[in-house]
């Protein structure tokens, strides 16, 4: 995991690492997402960012800002991941990936519940460049 979380790095032009990673319990992440979510719930990833952060303007500019900052902390449900990765047809490994790099967006500013479909597009992008599932 730590190589392929080095390339989502590069490929995103931050260093490495950006960001703590924590797998935590179906439990405490559904505790999390109660509390700063209000989503009474459990969920794949969430994302801790050190400091408020702008939408961002775009990829490339915004990873120059942030390049050396540590960006916070992301946090994973296993259970979660392994639902998911059944459901779509991924390995483990692979949904991990794609948690790691949905998370670092997060913490980068990027927000898909209201930019109108950026961070899906930066997303689906960067997927395709570091060879992930669509």
């Amino acid at each position: 995991m730590d190589r392929a979380f080095r390339k989502i790095c590069r490929e995103v032009g931050l260093r490495y690492p950006p960001a703590a990673v924590c797998f935590i319990s179906d439990g405490e992440m559904k505790r999390l997402n109660t509390l700063y979510r209000k989503k009474r719930k459990t969920t794949d990833v969430l994302s801790f960012p050190s400091e408020e952060r702008a939408q961002p303007k775009g990829l490339r500019s915004t990873a120059r800002v942030l390049r050396s900052e540590f960006l916070g902390d992301i946090a994973i449900s296993p259970r979660v991941a392994r639902r998911n990765a059944k459901r779509f047809g991924r390995s483990m490994a692979e949904e991990i990936l794609i948690l790691l790099l949905h998370g670092v967006l997060h913490l980068m500013g990027y927000d898909h519940e209201s930019d109108r479909g950026e961070m899906e597009r930066v997303e689906a992008k960067l997927r395709r460049r570091l060879g992930l599932a669509p």
